[in-house]
């Protein structure tokens, strides 16, 4: 949980916080690949993992659906690497992608991460800020009117 920003350096290598990592699992299982849901990298450990694994089995082969999250997960799966000193080094074509060359920013989301560039994610985060506004107001109302519409 959280949001921290870091400095990608000349190879693509980052210090991801201690509590990331232990959210995630073994440092040799910790993998990443160009998010489904938004503009970033997405990354995680094995629960992560038997997330996408059993949303895909859910799916029958050749469901359209099913090739796109494969696509997504496993084609863009890409393993990340640890040096002695703790830095992970983030995969070129991705860096790339998502223009992810000085500052970025990583944020904590349970038992995955995002890497962001640092000024795409301060832009998704106030859009998400509102959309969670408007939408939690929403979802308010509804609770309220719900035991009115029961009652009629």
């Amino acid at each position: 949980m959280s949001t921290i920003d870091r400095q990608l350096d000349g190879k693509r290598r980052i210090v991801l916080p201690a509590e990331f990592r232990a959210a995630v699992g073994p440092l040799d299982s910790l993998f990443c690949f160009p998010s489904i849901e938004a503009d970033c990298l997405e990354g995680g450990g094995p629960d992560l993992l038997k997330s996408y694994e059993s949303l895909i089995n859910e799916l029958p082969f050749g469901d359209p659906l099913r090739s796109a999250v494969e696509t997504c997960v496993r084609g863009g799966f890409a393993r990340l690497a640890w040096d002695p000193a703790g830095r992970v080094t983030l995969p070129e074509t991705h860096c790339e992608q998502f223009g992810l060359t000085d500052w970025v920013s990583v944020v904590g989301m349970g038992d995955r991460f995002q890497i962001w560039s640092k000024p795409a994610f301060a832009a998704h985060r106030e859009r998400q800020r509102l959309f969670a506004r408007e939408e939690l107001a929403a979802h308010r109302l509804r609770q309220r009117s719900a035991p009115l519409a029961a009652a009629s």
